[in-house]
């Protein structure tokens, strides 16, 4: 062994240490089992109870979620209100009077600092888990929501508008899209399947309903009688027939050239994703699967965690 065999455990022992401070901490689901075990079930039974009151409500806040993961991470900047040194990402084209579900966020801020004695738990986490809590109250998998988000001390409007992805995109800039945040096709897919649930308004699908050739011809007719060529931007219309169950009738309608929007049909229009598309409309275990693992993976992207970031004591301001 000799000197030979010290050194290399040496170089070894000094690569591991290297490596370990190197490491961003890693999310853990257990991280708020000892110092507040109520904050899960506080953030359920508020998603429960607001879900009840609205249906809709658990789209909302699952679009919250993916609205934040993609501009700098799932850092809760989104929940950040306009101030002197704030360019709210609330402004931004894709959530200006459109993302919503801010005052649910605030309600279980409240109750989860109340349950928990003090405020441990981060805005980020809650955008989280509730996105889970969400899918869950509509009929949809559960999964275990890795933890130890940190809140932003910024947010950039620039950002949102560059990285959210727009309805009207084409396949391939989808796909480049999702692949700059470390998501692959399949992501995309699954991850547009989120659109199982909620409503769009009339502004982001008009151009598809009176313009494109892909769209069953009697399901645009439908569409058309609320969303006029001009006015009613705000008029909604439901993502799939069944707007507040967690199917498979995303899919099936795609497949069926239903799609609302011009960034679901282009999904299956003889595209790199139409097998995938075809076998989800057909297999929701299959499609919930791909739900949960692209949900996960989603909600690590570039989380603050350890001393980064803070826990703010209001989602709306930095502390």
């Amino acid at each position: 062994m000799g000197s030979h065999g010290s050194f290399f455990f040496a170089l070894v022992f000094f690569t591991l240490a290297l490596a370990t401070t190197a490491l961003p901490a890693k999310l853990n689901p257990y991280y708020y089992d000892k110092i507040c075990p109520k904050a899960l079930p506080t953030i359920k039974w508020v998603v429960e109870d607001a879900v009840k009151q609205e249906r809709r409500m658990g789209a909302s806040l699952l679009r919250l979620h993916f609205h934040d993961c993609f501009v700098n991470g799932c850092d809760a900047s989104i929940l950040l209100d306009n101030s002197s040194t704030i360019d709210s990402e609330k402004n931004a084209l894709a959530n200006a009077n459109s993302a919503r579900g801010f005052e649910v966020i605030d309600r279980i801020k409240a109750e989860v600092d109340k349950a928990c004695g003090s405020p441990v738990v981060s805005c980020a986490d809650i955008l989280a888990v509730a996105a889970r809590d969400s899918v869950v109250a509509l009929g949809g998998p559960t999964w275990t929501v890795p933890l130890g988000r940190r809140d932003s001390t910024t947010a950039s409007r620039t950002a949102a508008n560059q990285n959210i992805p727009s309805p009207f995109l084409d396949l391939p800039a989808l796909i480049t899209n999702f692949k700059n945040h470390g998501l692959n096709t399949k992501d995309l897919v699954a991850l547009s399947g989120g659109h199982v649930i909620g409503f769009a308004q009339c502004a982001f699908f008009r151009t598809r309903i009176y313009n494109e050739t892909n769209i069953n011809p009697a399901f645009a007719r439908q569409l058309q009688s609320n969303c006029p060529r001009t006015g009613g931007n705000t008029n909604l219309a439901p993502l799939d027939p069944t707007p507040a169950l967690f199917d498979t009738k995303y899919f099936s309608n795609l497949v069926n050239k239903k799609g609302l929007l011009h960034s679901d049909q282009v999904l299956f229009n003889g595209g790199v994703t139409d097998g995938l598309v075809k076998s989800y409309s057909l297999n929701l275990e299959a499609f919930s699967g791909d739900f949960v693992s692209s949900m996960v993976k989603m909600g690590n992207m570039k989380p603050l965690t350890g001393k980064n970031g803070q826990v703010r004591l209001n989602c709306r301001k930095v502390n």
